[in-house]
């Protein structure tokens, strides 16, 4: 493994972990030449996946790509940095696991919008409003007369709340 600080081509293993959720394996590494610590980080990856897009270009699937748009939904919300990495290793199993090469953008935006429905209501307007190219208000009020509420919600209050007691 090549040192991202010098170049250097003779970097040692210190130690090796497995994630929590054991898709990945994270090794920390130190550089012979400058003594430089950092770490990398392995995954499996079943199959070569390109992506479709809308105009018709193929592209090498990229997983870093999907992980940032779910972190940029996500961003400020109380969804853990581990439920965050989870999520995106489920969608990345599950377009793997689907037996295509070949894999249209919009499908890969759908999946990522449904699984962020059932974590988080507000990432879910957030990715959707950009992945569906929101112009108009008309659109947010249509996403969100479609949603469902949320079991356990504690922000929507509830009919006797509006009532003032004597």
């Amino acid at each position: 493994m090549r040192c991202p600080f010098c170049g250097h081509d003779d970097t040692q293993v210190k130690d090796s972990r497995s994630t929590e959720d054991g898709v990945a394996i994270r090794r920390r590494r130190v550089c012979s030449a400058c003594t430089q610590r950092f770490t990398t980080v392995e995954r499996v990856q079943l199959r070569e996946l390109s992506v479709t897009k809308a105009d018709g270009r193929r592209v090498p699937f990229d997983r870093d790509k999907l992980a940032r748009s779910i972190r940029v939904a996500l961003r400020k919300r109380p969804v853990a940095e581990e439920r965050q990495e989870r999520l995106v290793n489920g969608l990345v199993r599950q377009l793997e696991a689907s037996g295509e090469h070949e894999i249209s953008s919009h499908r890969i935006g759908q999946l990522a919008m449904d699984a962020l429905r059932e974590v988080d209501g507000v990432a879910y307007v957030r990715f959707t409003s950009v992945y569906r190219d929101f112009r108009e208000v008309e659109a947010f009020s249509k996403i969100l007369a479609d949603m469902k509420p949320i079991p356990g919600d504690t922000d929507t209050p509830s009919p006797d709340d509006s009532q003032e007691t004597p």
